[in-house]
């Protein structure tokens, strides 16, 4: 029998008007924009609706932004088709917070809170290192593993065949999209973001991080979640923290935690939250694959009709 998983947005898929004609058409959808502006303090609906962009793309925003954005998307998908059944839930770097928060390992508050916390540690790594990332692609990993070996940065993230990025200092970012380049690689494109994410250049955040997420009181998830660090599900209760405290320096497995969920029998996935790009992966790592997702009006009818 087939089985589905819930996939949630991670950083860089924040734009400006997320979440905005959903919480227009769906009264449910403004109470919990609603409900977040009160939790956290602040009106992080207003910025994700009209920006301004530079808003929206600090850190200490964005990722409690998509977090909210990806969380409405699952709640009004589970409004409109009640009989939704999922068996399993991943998410890309901070998507992990949002499918433990859907899978029910933590209260909505909680993960809205310690998400814009984890934004705001990471912010702060960024601003007392010079670091940068890089898109490689069209290059496979091993190479890409001696580029790194040989300009002295990491491999953060290895999403699909064919995209992988690289993290670390700036100036040793120039020079890997260089080797990266001679080694044939079609494209090596040095990314918009603060600094070096899923680097040890962030490790001043996992201690601070740790002592956020100590405070929670977390619970066995409904259904396995996928952990980026391990590519498997998660374990305890008092193993989640840890994961996800590793998870700021380590490399994301995306690519190894899709195939292990297809090696499963999962064939559906629905991808909750602003753009599509966990689409784009899947599709470079199984065509066959069905694929749904849901991050305004239009997408959420068209993946109603998909499932009912």
């Amino acid at each position: 029998m087939s089985k589905t998983a819930l996939l949630f947005a991670g950083q860089g898929a924040q734009v400006v008007g997320m979440g905005k004609d959903l919480a227009a058409r769906y009264s449910s959808a403004k109470a919990w924009f609603d409900r977040a502006n009160a939790a956290l303090g602040y009106d992080l609906a207003g910025i994700c609706f009209n920006g301004p962009e530079g808003d929206l793309t600090k850190t200490e925003n964005a990722q409690p932004g998509i977090f909210l954005a990806s969380w409405v998307a699952f709640q009004l998908l589970k409004e409109r088709v009640p009989n939704l059944k999922y068996d399993a839930t991943a998410g890309l770097s901070l998507g992990e917070f949002t499918a433990l928060t859907a899978a029910g390992a933590m209260s909505f508050e909680d993960g809205l809170r310690v998400v814009r916390q984890r934004g705001k540690f990471m912010q702060e790594a960024c601003d007392v290192t010079k670091g940068g990332m890089a898109a490689i692609i069209g290059l496979d990993e091993a190479p890409t593993r001696e580029v790194c070996a040989e300009a002295g940065v990491v491999l953060a993230n290895l999403n699909c065949p064919g995209q992988l990025v690289i993290s670390g200092a700036a100036e040793n970012i120039t020079k890997a999209c260089e080797l990266a380049k001679a080694k044939g690689a079609k494209r090596a494109l040095p990314l918009p973001v603060a600094g070096a994410y899923h680097s040890p250049l962030m490790a001043s955040a996992q201690p601070k991080l740790a002592a956020e997420l100590a405070l929670l009181t977390l619970v066995s998830p409904a259904v396995p979640v996928i952990s980026n660090v391990t590519a498997t599900a998660h374990g305890t209760p008092a193993e989640i923290p840890v994961k996800l405290v590793e998870q700021v320096c380590a490399s994301v497995l995306w690519e190894t935690s899709m195939r292990g969920l297809l090696a499963q029998g999962y064939t559906r996935f629905i991808e909750l939250g602003p753009g599509t790009a966990l689409s784009g992966f899947m599709k470079r790592i199984d065509k066959t694959a069905t694929m749904l997702s849901v991050a305004d009006v239009t997408s959420l009818e068209a993946t109603v009709k998909g499932l009912v």
